[in-house]
Parts: structure tokens; sequence; C-alpha cells
């Protein structure tokens, strides 16, 4: 029951991220100009390893394991998405068509709403996750919500809150671009993007 209890939480917090601005819709957010003056690369990954921990990527990034105080990120895997060797699951297709619902697996790594079912990315410097990323393809990912950062992509899937990650500062994006090209990098294959059922 309480693993059930922790789990909506999640779920609640999650889509309140992913679903939520915090500004009235008729003023556009703008970006914070840059503050720091030439970081060195261990101010970089401080900050990054800060950010990334406010911000709450390893919620949805990283698979869980359950520990005394409830499911917690796997930090063998951390950051790795989806864990690909695990399958999804069945779950009741009808109910997400609706609208009025969507769902969360136990992992908190795939997500199943109109959208279809949208997969946690790596967010690790392997091959498989962000290792090829340029810092301006990385940027283009967070701030105009382009799938693997690429042009002519399709758009990022709930719940991935990215118009709330656009307006970091351009110091704030290095850092956490920073960060994660510092991780352990983590093969791991994350499964496209599953359209909704017709």
């Amino acid at each position: 029951m309480i693993k059930l209890m922790y789990l909506a939480a999640i779920a609640v917090i999650g889509l309140a991220c992913a679903f939520t601005r915090h500004h009235k819709p008729s003023e556009p957010l703008q970006r914070s100009t840059s503050v720091m003056k030439h970081p060195n690369q261990d101010v970089l990954i401080k900050r990054g390893q800060y950010l990334v921990t406010i911000m709450g990527c390893g919620d949805c990034h990283s698979p869980k394991k359950m520990t005394p105080q409830g499911p917690a990120p796997d930090m063998d895997r951390f950051l790795s998405g989806y864990n690909s060797a695990v399958p999804l699951g069945t779950y009741d297709k009808n109910l997400v068509k609706t609208g009025q619902w969507v769902m969360f697996n136990g992992q908190n790594t795939a997500f199943a709403g109109p959208w279809g079912v949208s997969f946690a990315a790596n967010l690790t410097p392997d091959a498989t996750g962000i290792g090829s990323w340029s810092f301006e393809q990385f940027t283009r990912a967070m701030r105009q919500g382009k799938f693997k950062g690429l042009d002519n992509t399709r758009p990022l899937l709930p719940p991935m809150p990215w118009p709330g990650y656009a307006v970091m500062t351009d110091d704030d994006m290095q850092a956490v671009f920073t960060y994660l090209k510092s991780l352990k990098p983590i093969s791991n294959v994350v499964p496209a993007a599953i359209p909704p059922a017709p």
C-alpha cells in the first residue's frame, strides 16, 4: 500500500511538473542572462550536479530499486533511462485514450497517455545516450523540445517538462551538459516511442 501511494505521488508530481507553467500565459518566459565568468570544468560539473538534482532528472530518467524508504533511483543505472531489458507490461489502452488518465510504469521511466507511450531517455555519455551529442544539440532538445536535439524530428513527448528548462541560463545549460558528459556511460538502447492505439 505504501509503495502504491509513493508511486501515485511521483506520478502526480511528474504530471504537475510536465503540464503546468508558472507564469501567466500572456507573458512569455524570459531566459536569464549568464552569470558565471570563465568557469572551470570542476565548477561546471558541481553546478550541473546540483541542477540535475533539484530539477529531478533522476526521478524519470533513472530506473528504481526498492529500499527501506521505498523506491529510489538505482545509482548503478543512474540517468540511463528506461531499462530496455525490462518488458513494458500491459496496461489498459482504452483508459489512457480517453485523456482522463495517464499511467507511469513502476520504474517511473515509461509513460502512457493520449500521446501513446513515451520512454525516459538515456542521459549518460554512452553512444546509446548522449555520448555523440554536441552542446548545440543538447540545447536544441532542452529549449526547442526536439527529439535528440535534431532539426526535423518529432517533439519531445510528455511528461518531459522542457518548456520550463528552456529558460535556463546559458551557463546553467552548459553546467548540466558538462555534468551529464562526466557520468559513467551506460549502454542502454531506449525503445522508440509507441504511437497512440487506434
